[in-house]
């Protein structure tokens, strides 16, 4: 059975430190822009905030990528 993009992540996540680094990372962005949805009041200051977490949020989720293309490249040269 070939292995997916997405077994290579739960191994990652299962034994990489960096990549449980990236993942927790990511979580904190996305828990902290679905915290700044719910405001009843919307101002510039939040979603100036909002935005930046986003763009850090997708940051870490190019760079969990690249770290699954580099496994995935790895394991199907082996």
């Amino acid at each position: 059975m070939p292995i997916t993009p997405r077994d290579i992540r739960e191994q990652l996540l299962a034994s990489n430190p960096e990549f449980q680094q990236l993942a927790q990372e990511h979580s904190r962005y996305e828990a902290q822009i679905e915290q700044l949805s719910r405001a009843e009041f919307v101002n510039v200051e939040n979603l100036t905030q909002e935005a930046e977490l986003k763009k850090k949020r997708l940051r870490v989720k190019d760079q969990m990528e690249q770290f699954i293309a580099r496994t995935w490249r790895g394991s199907a040269a082996s």
